[in-house]
């Protein structure tokens, strides 16, 4: 009876709906933390979720989408299409992964791969900002320095948390998608260019 009691108390049933927010709030942050700081660790993978995921892939998005809403022959990317390529991407990997002997769960490596966006949204964002200048050679090559350091961060910041999880033997099979997965993000980045 006292175990009950003890396990009642520690659910989230009867916890707040702000305490539940800050909670998962704080976890991001901290898997955040995890991707700017890659190191090997099973931290990542033990405590996944996907809100952190959702968030960069939604801000990305946004981020890329181009001009009015009602204008659908700008030639961007659509909120959906980067939607879609991200998270179709993941699965893919994940897939990938499992199917090589990899000894990770589908929604760890998709926890991964999503927290992993965290350095080209990044990018997008300072791109972004850089694009409020005038065009020129400079501009671009600003631009492409962002995108290759980031872009970089995001391999080495999920090869950290995935590599542990293959057969030795089948790393470069399962490294070799991860960084097609992250160079088209980075093409749709670098790409990117306001009407």
């Amino acid at each position: 009876m006292r175990s009950r009691i003890r396990e009642f108390d520690n659910s989230t049933l009867n916890e707040s709906v702000r305490n539940t927010i800050m909670r998962d709030l704080k976890a991001v942050g901290k898997k955040f933390m995890h991707v700017l700081y890659p190191r090997r660790s099973n931290t990542l993978l033990r405590d996944w979720d996907l809100w952190g995921p959702l968030i960069l892939c939604v801000t990305l998005a946004l981020m890329l989408q181009k001009g009015s809403v009602d204008n659908e022959k700008d030639g961007g990317p659509q909120f959906a299409e980067v939607f879609v390529i991200v998270w179709f991407g993941a699965v893919t990997i994940t897939l990938n992964s499992k199917l090589l002997g990899g000894n990770i769960s589908f929604f760890q490596s998709l926890c991964v791969l999503g927290y992993c966006i965290l350095p080209l949204t990044v990018a997008m964002l300072i791109c972004r900002l850089v694009l409020l200048a005038e065009a020129g050679p400079v501009n671009f090559m600003v631009r492409l320095f962002v995108v290759i350091v980031m872009f970089a961060w995001s391999v080495v910041a999920s090869t950290a948390f995935l590599a542990d999880s293959q057969p030795p033997n089948r790393k470069v099979l399962a490294v070799y998608p991860v960084f097609l997965f992250y160079f088209i993000i980075s093409w749709m980045i670098l790409t990117f260019t306001p009407e």
